[in-house]
Parts: C-alpha cells; structure tokens; sequence
C-alpha cells in the first residue's frame, strides 16, 4: 500500500512537470526572444522557428544532468522516501505557483532562484519535521541543509545586477559612437571586425554554456576549452570576419540580421541544455529516488543515498519536454506578456508606458542627471558636442521603414545577445551562479539607458519598471522559501487530504491567472487599437485620429450609462469597477494625442490654418475626458458613502437627460464613421433642446431645495451631472466641427494630388 501511494505522488510530480515546463518557458522566453522581436530582425515565423530549433538542439545535446538534485541545498541520504517526496511536492506546486503569477502580470523572473529556494525552503521544513519527531535540537538543522549554497546564489544575483547593467551601458555607448544611429554606410567600413567579435562571444557562449552538459563534452573537454580560451576566440574571430566582410563586401548583406538571428539560438539552446533542470529536475529525482526505493526491500524506510550521485535522464523524456517547451512557446500568451514588458522598457521612442512613476523612481532620476551634469562640465565641450553628436537618435532621422516600427534597432539588438552570452561565458567558467534572465534583462536595460531610450519624457517609468521586475527577482526567492515551507508542513500534518487541497488550490489558481491574463491582454489589444506605429502621411493620421475617436466615444457612452444605472440602484461594485475604466479611457485619450502631435509634425507651413484647427482636438479630448471622470468620481463618492440616493423624479429627469446625449454622440459616431464631410445641422438642433432642457431641470431643483426635499450633497451631485453631461456633448460637437474641417482639408489635398 505505501509503494502504491508513493507511485500516485510520483505521477502527481511529472504532472506538475509539465505544468513546470509551461510556466518555466513562458516565464523565460524573454531571455532568448526580447532582443530579435524587440529589433524585428525578421518576421515572428522566423524568429519562433530559429528560436524553436535552438530549444529542440539543446534538449537533445543535452545529458539532464540532474544540477538541482545536488548542488548541495540539502543532503538528500538523510532523507527517506516518504519525506523525500514530500519535500520535492513541496517545492514543485511552489514552482508551478510562482512561476505562473509572474507570468500572469508580464513580469521575468528567475526559474533558478525559484526552484533553488523552492527547494530551500522545504528542505527546512521537512528537516524541522525530522528534528522534531527526533526530539533532537533545532541547531542539528545544520546536518541538513547547505545555507552557503543560497548565499551564494544570492551573491551571484547582485553581482549580476550590477555588472550586467553597467557592461550593457559601456558596450552599447561604445557602439553607438562607433556606428551612431545611422549606422549602414559605417557598417561596411567596421562591419567584419564588429561581426567578429560579435560572434567570438556567441560563438565561446555556446561552446562554455550552452553546451557544457552535452555528452561530448566531458570534463577533459572544458578544461581544454578554458585553458585554450582565447585562442579559441581568436580563431573564431578571424573565421567569422572574414566570412562577414566578404557578405558585406560582395553580397552587400546586412550581418547585424545573421549575428541577432544566431545569437537568439544559442541563447534558446543553453536555455534548453541547462534551464531544464529548473523544471523538470525535481520530479525526475523524484522518479529517480522512487525507482531505487521500489527495488528495495524496504521502499519506506531506506535512505536516498542514490540522489547523491549525478543523475543522468533518459533521451526520449528529454526530447518530450523540448516538444512541450516548444508548442508552449509557440501558443503562450503569458510569454508574449513578459516580452512585452522588457521590450516596452527598451524601446528607443516614446510610447505607452507599463509602468506608472514612483517617488523613489524620480529621485534615482534627478540623481543620475545631476551626476551626469557634472561629469559633463568637467569634460571639454568639443568632446561632449562630437559625443552628443553621435549618440543622439534626434539626429539621425532618416532610418529604414521596418526599424521605425521597431522598438530598437539591430546594432543594440546585437550588442544584448553579445554582451549577455560574454558575461554568462564568463561567469561559468568561474562557476559563479549567474542567472540568465537576470543578465539578459539588466543588459537590455543598460543598453536601452545608454541608447537614451530614457529620456526626459519616459525615464522615470522605466526606472520604475526596473526596480519593479528587480525587486521581483528577491520577492521570488522570498516566496518560494516561504511557500515551499508552508506546503510541506501542509502535506506533513494534514497528509493526503492536505495535498489534495493544495493541488486543488493550484488548480483554481491556474484558472484564475489565466481569466486575469485575458483580462489583461484584451486591455493592451483594445489600447493597440488607438496605437498608430507608424505615420507618414498626414491625410491618413487625421482619418485615424477620427476612427479612433468614434472607438473611444463608445467607450465613454457606455461607462456613463452603466454609471448612471450604478448610481440609480445605488451599486457601488458597478461603480467601482467603472472607476478603474476611468484609467484604461485616460490612457487611450493620451494616445490619440500622441498620434495627434505625430500628425501636425507631417503638416507642411502652407497648412498652418488646419494645423490651428486640428490642434485644438487636444483641447476638447481633454475637456471631455474631465466631465467623463467628473461623473464618475462623483457617483462613485456618493454612494460609497453611503449617501441618500436620488429621488425618483431626479432618477427620471436624469435619465432623460442622458438618453438625449447618449442619441447625439451616437449620431456623431455614425458620421466619424462614414469618413467624410457631415451635416451638424440636425446635432446642433438637439444640442439646443438639450441645453432647454438642463436649464428647465435646474429651475426645476432650485424649488426642491426650500422643502428640503433634496439635500445638499444630492443637489452638487444633481447639478454637477447636469452641468456634466452639456459639457460632453459640446466637446463632441466640436470635435465634429473639427473632423468637418480635417476631412475638407484632405480632400484639398487629394483634388491637389490628382490635378
């Protein structure tokens, strides 16, 4: 009966395997696919595909080599099989949670540092158990556990932090004034030389990591690879120049593609090769330790001595984890959400930011241009204008079409995948425990920093994006201790009814993550709507401007409406949710004014006078959004304070307020629609029948309020709705006296083109 249970609990662990391997890729995904979609160095079929055989290529050069069984955490001979496999549940339903959450809300972070400290923390846990049964003293806790390790692995996290930010700032600098922003004419002169160093570090980075628990390559192998370093680099150096500079020379190949592309497949197959472990590692011990116990003649009682030793895993289940990693890959949203992020924190223009600013964001901000306004009135002025010169993006306009909708161009995409794979190379030939994420991220961001992707306008929200994933990265540890510790105390005392209820929970959570991420991902579809990547006629960007306005005008009807009701039936949860809209309707307001400024930037001088007219839809966006925000807020106060509700002929009276405008802005919606030039005549008629009627209904509330019939909140509640409600629809009619406009200059200039 014991074997038989352990067995369930086996099957429950390569259950949670695969579940490991989908959150596992979708989370580090970032580290091998943020550099080439963030560049578009090709189409997303070609990078998935490059990406895809890099993880298939090291899965299958790939030993298994069981790291996390014995890197030491815990000393598993001194563990049964019972408590063994309690501990390694612990650690995987952890995994599994932790590792999802993350993915959920787009944040990268590290499967190493979950699973090491996944497993550190239920090793404490299972060891206080043992201790305790024993009536042995807690300072024995000390037999079991390696706390060095953990320390160590922290140390390699600051360490990688801070070198990985600061060589990605000085390498991408360096490039930059080498290449500047407009970098194809000085890309046939240095070209060859950059490529071959380029690859010297891509190349080295496969050979030292991404490759070093292939079966080919023993000890012997890395020992002479490490004492032959640099002639290795030097080869590769001379090999791959010399093929570069006859691409660039005679068949006049842009490199940078090849150097991206390749770079992206050997960060895919070190990820494979080594990062496995992260997600299967435990449960294949797991497997293992159940395979010795069942051999044994006393399965319950004996102790895992075998985990102590390597563990090698067999090639037909490595080969179905590449399989899962890649389908999941291909189809996870959650692994486009944590590119997403990083990428948006690196793009070169200004954009919509993930992040909101933070006190201690503005003052790393004024700090670091305080301290870069010294360092720049010590050096001479001729230096600092010939390096201004040359890293400055503003002056360098001209760029190709795809590197406009870019987030970055290809020499920083280069310059990520170089200095990643240098830095991780150099790391492990010292065996410090660098994390991949970590120093992809942090090069990404350093390199972004000195590309002045942070200017004046965006710096304090990527600072704060930063120091949010960063600060993520030292909350995963945290929780996966303290996690992991509590699930196996769990399964400890409430037994299978505890795990039960753990797998359970971890079940639900699954679900509720995955409905948060829809949430989530239609919100961003829904704000790529308004989003206008690229825009170089100006016609076109008024005609947008509109088209998004009509998306937008149906977004603030319908929250006014399901306000009013919310107010009406005294519903603070309808109204609380239409509160957080406010945020998501601000946000879309502020990228139509984005396209806007985009737009009068392509207006020549002869069109000066609709430049002054189409300007001023900022104007009425702004005031609209006012009196949207204005009545929600008030609804909002009012009944979550419990406040006395309208009376029921103010309910009436509101009500048929709000049935005239919501039948003009339908009207104007209809007309942005159609794209062309309306008739006001018969929404300004019912513009005019309204304000009758606003002004009859505040005549109306003043003979309320002697009989106190009507309180004084509920009167600056009333009139502030009334008030607001004129207020909408004047801006909408003027934004329609503006699209008139907008839409006779354009066909000005059409009549202008064909003539």
């Amino acid at each position: 009966m014991g074997i038989t249970i352990l067995l369930i609990a086996v099957i429950i662990l390569l259950f949670l395997a695969v579940m490991g391997l989908i959150v596992g890729v979708s989370n580090d995904a970032v580290n091998f696919l943020s550099a080439s979609i963030g560049s578009r160095v090709a189409s997303l079929y070609t990078i998935m595909t490059v990406a895809c055989l890099g993880i298939i290529f090291g899965v299958t050069f790939s030993s298994g080599m069981m790291e996390v069984a014995r890197k030491g955490i815990f000393h598993p001979y001194l563990f049964t099989m019972p408590e063994l496999i309690v501990i390694f549940l612990g650690v995987m339903l952890t995994n599994v949670l932790l590792l999802d959450l993350f993915s959920t809300f787009g944040l990268p972070t590290s499967t190493t540092v979950s699973i090491v400290f996944g497993l550190l923390g239920a090793a404490v846990a299972g060891s206080l158990v043992k201790i305790m049964q024993a009536g042995a003293q807690i300072s024995d806790i000390g037999l079991y556990i390696n706390t060095g390790t953990a320390m160590f692995i922290v140390f390699g996290i600051l360490f990688s932090v801070v070198v990985a930010f600061f060589a990605g700032s000085i390498v991408q600098f360096a490039s930059r004034i080498i290449f500047t922003f407009n970098y194809e004419k000085r890309l046939k002169r240095y070209g060859a030389l950059w490529g071959g160093v380029a690859m010297s570090c891509i190349s080295f980075f496969i050979l030292i990591k991404g490759a070093k628990g292939s079966s080919f390559m023993n000890p012997e192998n890395l020992a002479w690879i490490q004492s032959h370093s640099w002639t290795i680099l030097g080869c590769i150096f001379l090999i791959f120049g010399a093929i570069f500079h006859v691409l660039i020379v005679f068949f006049r190949i842009n490199i940078l593609k090849l150097i991206v592309l390749i770079g992206t497949f050997a960060l895919a197959m070190a990820f494979a090769a080594n990062d496995l472990v992260n997600f299967i590692g435990v449960p294949l011990a797991g497997l293992h330790a159940y395979k010795v116990a069942a051999a044994s003649s006393d399965p319950m009682s004996i102790k895992m001595v075998a985990l102590s030793e390597p563990i090698r895993s067999e090639t037909f289940l490595l080969l179905i984890a590449g399989v899962i990693m890649v389908i999941t890959l291909c189809v996870s949203r959650k692994a486009r959400s944590v590119i997403d992020t990083t990428v948006s924190l690196g793009q070169q223009d200004e954009g919509v930011e993930t992040f909101e600013s933070t006190p201690l964001s503005r003052v790393i901000v004024r700090m670091t241009s305080s301290f870069f306004g010294m360092v720049t009135s010590i050096i001479p002025k001729r230096v600092t204008d010939l390096l201004a010169h040359r890293v400055d993006p503003n002056y360098y306009p001209q760029s190709s079409k795809q590197e406009n909708r870019a987030a970055f161009d290809l020499i920083r995409a280069s310059v990520i995948l170089m200095v990643s794979s240098a830095i991780i190379s150099f790391a492990t030939s010292l065996k410090l425990p660098l994390s991949t994420t970590y120093v992809t991220f942090m090069v990404a961001m350093g390199a972004s920093f000195a590309d002045k992707a942070w200017g004046s306008e965006s710096a304090v929200f990527r600072v704060t994006g930063v120091l949010t994933v960063v600060g993520g990265w030292f909350m995963t540890a945290v929780a996966a201790f303290t996690m992991a510790f509590v699930f196996v105390g769990i399964i400890e005392y409430l037994k299978t009814p505890g795990l039960i209820g753990l797998i359970i929970f971890t079940l639900f959570s699954f679900w509720a993550t995955n409905r948060k991420h829809q949430d989530i991902v239609k919100k961003t579809e829904d704000t790529n709507i308004f989003n206008l990547e690229e825009v170089d006629h100006a016609p076109e960007g008024v005609s947008c401007t509109f088209e998004h306005m009509e998306h937008l005008m149906e977004e603030i009807q319908e929250s006014i409406e399901i306000t009013l009701v919310g107010l009406f039936t005294q519903d603070v949860t309808v109204l609380k949710r239409e509160k957080k809209r406010i945020k998501q309707v601000q946000i879309w307001i502020n990228i139509i004014i984005a396209n806007i400024f985009k737009t009068l930037r392509l207006l020549q001088n002869e069109e000066k006078d609709i430049s002054y007219t189409y300007a001023k839809t900022i104007r009425r966006l702004q005031k609209l959004s006012d009196s949207y925000r204005d009545i929600v807020l008030r609804s909002y106060v009012h009944v979550g304070n419990n406040h006395k509700g309208l009376l029921d002929e103010q309910k009436e009276e509101l009500d048929e307020v709000w049935k005239r405008v919501s039948d003009i802005l339908k009207e104007v919606e209809a007309q942005f629609n159609a794209k062309q030039i309306a008739d006001n005549t018969d929404v300004m008629i019912k513009y005019s029948e309204l304000r009758v009627l606003t002004e009859q209904l505040a005549n109306k509330q003043i003979d309320r309020i002697p009989d106190h019939t009507s309180k004084t909140r509920l009167n600056i509640l009333y009139y502030s709705i009334l008030g607001d409600c004129n207020v909408v629809t004047k801006q909408i009619l003027k934004l329609l006296e503006i699209f008139n406009s907008s839409y006779t200059f354009q066909y000005n200039v059409q009549d202008k083109s064909e003539q």
